[in-house]
């Protein structure tokens, strides 16, 4: 019987350091995850149903809206995180005139959805809606 508690203390420390980078290794992707992927969808103002268009790329660690540049926003570096099956992701684009935009949403299998805050000196943020469908 005591031969068998020493085995089992042997390999507790070791198991619980494999099993804790396992769980470390499915949850965090870090930057560039999603490059090379493209949505199209809209974006809209919460509480309305309808949007306008817009399309939404991942490249080179850069997530960009590209229907956004017509307000002098452009693309910046996003991060994720991968949970449950979904890709988390966040960003956070600006503009000289208009401010900046905070992206937080989630890619799952070919869609994209979530929420974008604009904060402008001035003005209060307005709170907008996304989503789209892989091209």
């Amino acid at each position: 019987m005591h031969w068998r508690n020493a085995w089992l203390r042997r390999l507790w420390l070791p198991a619980v350091v494999v099993l804790t980078l396992l769980a470390t290794a499915a949850v965090v992707t870090g930057t560039g995850y999603l490059d090379g992927r493209t949505f199209v969808g809209e974006t809209g103002e919460k509480g309305k149903a309808k949007g306008d268009p817009e399309t939404f790329v991942f490249k080179d660690g850069s997530f960009d809206p590209l229907d956004c540049h017509k307000w002098g926003f452009s693309g910046a570096p996003y991060t994720t995180k991968e949970q449950d099956g979904r890709i988390q992701f966040t960003s956070e684009t600006k503009s000289d005139k208009e401010g900046t935009m905070s992206w937080k949403g989630a890619v799952q299998g070919d869609e994209i959805s979530g929420t974008v805050t604009w904060t402008k000196p001035g003005q209060a943020p307005i709170e907008y809606w996304f989503k789209g469908k892989q091209k």
